[in-house]
Parts: C-alpha cells; structure tokens; sequence
C-alpha cells in the first residue's frame, strides 16, 4: 500500500496509523499527528480503491452504503499491510493507534471489529458503524475516541452512539466527543482528541 514512515524520536510511543478520509492522500493527516504526539512514529497510508478517481480504503454502493464483501477484504489487507511494516520498519506491532477521518475512520473501526490484535486504539472522526450482526472480538484493552457532529450529514447522530455502545459492549473504553457541526474535521476536535491521548 503507498505510504509514508516517518520515524518517531522516542521508541516507546505509538505508532500512530493516518487514514485519509475519502478523496485524500497519505499526505492529509499528516499535521493531526504532529498535534496528537509529535515524539511518535507516523504511518500515513493511502486507500487502495479509487471512486471516480478519488482514493478510498474501500468500495460502497451508495452514500453511507457500504460494500461489505469488500469492506471485508480491504480491512484484511491493511492488517497484513500493517504486520509487514511492523517488520520493515521495526516498530511495536502491537503499539499502533489509528487516527481515521470519515473513510478512513471506518476502516480503523472495522480493524476493531475484525482483529483483537489489529490496533491498540483509535481515534475516529466522524465515523460509521462498519458492520452490523457480527460478534465483535474481546476489546476490554482498547481506547477508543470518536468525535462526532451533531448535523453531520453524511453520519447521523445514531450512528456515532451505536457505534460506541458496539464497542462498549466488546469492552473498549470509548469517548464521544460532540462538535455543533457537521461531517468537517474542526480543529477542535482535533485538540480533544489530542486531550485524550495524553490521558490514555
């Protein structure tokens, strides 16, 4: 997968894993890192799925109308990704928080929903439920942070809340951050979240 490692200056951080939202590139996310952990690793990958040319983690039928068999697919194919560059690059496999936008918040989402091992944590904005009906693993060792709008068009306010009760549920502990907007990433949350990686 095309991708960016920029090595950390200390070794027992995360390595924080950037996923574009929708249309954007490795490039994106790479100034929310510098403003969560500016000591950590960054891996910044770019989705392997073009809609109408723009880049995504994976296909969808519709708006908010996911392509599950793909979704499926593609979400196993960046956990391999991410076991292979734990090897090249020679960081904590195990010590990897996602920090996802829109598109790429969902496929950090259903990394949780598929993988026990997948992630240590995850910042999701302006997230979807991946899939529902299936048995998510044992989560009782993850944070989770979701930040949400309250007029986000394209993810209504019962999604983020179902999201975080699924996640609840498998035992993550998760917080859901409201902002008085809409599917945008604010530079607010971005801070909020930056507030709860410090504490975690």
């Amino acid at each position: 997968m095309k991708h960016i490692f920029r090595k950390g200056n200390n070794p027992s951080k995360p390595t924080l894993l950037l996923l574009h939202g929708t249309g954007g590139t490795e490039q994106d996310l790479l100034p929310l890192a510098d403003k969560v952990d500016p000591d950590a690793n960054v891996l910044s990958v770019r989705g392997n799925v073009l809609e109408n040319g723009m880049p995504r983690f994976f296909k969808r039928l519709a708006e908010g109308v996911f392509d599950e068999e793909d979704l499926v697919f593609r979400t196993k194919e960046l956990h391999e990704f991410l076991d292979e560059a734990a090897e090249k690059y020679e960081f904590d496999r195990n010590n990897i928080i996602a920090i996802g936008y829109s598109n790429g918040a969902n496929i950090a989402a259903s990394l949780l929903f598929h993988y026990q091992d997948a992630l240590k944590g995850a910042i999701l904005h302006h997230p979807m439920v991946p899939r529902r009906g299936i048995q998510l693993p044992n989560l009782s060792d993850k944070n989770v942070f979701i930040a949400a709008g309250t007029n986000d068009p394209i993810c209504p306010a019962q999604e983020s809340e179902e999201l975080k009760s699924l996640l609840g549920d498998a035992g993550a502990s998760v917080e859901l951050h409201w902002e008085n907007r809409g599917h945008q990433l604010t530079f607010s949350e971005v801070e909020a979240a930056g507030k709860w990686y410090q504490n975690i």
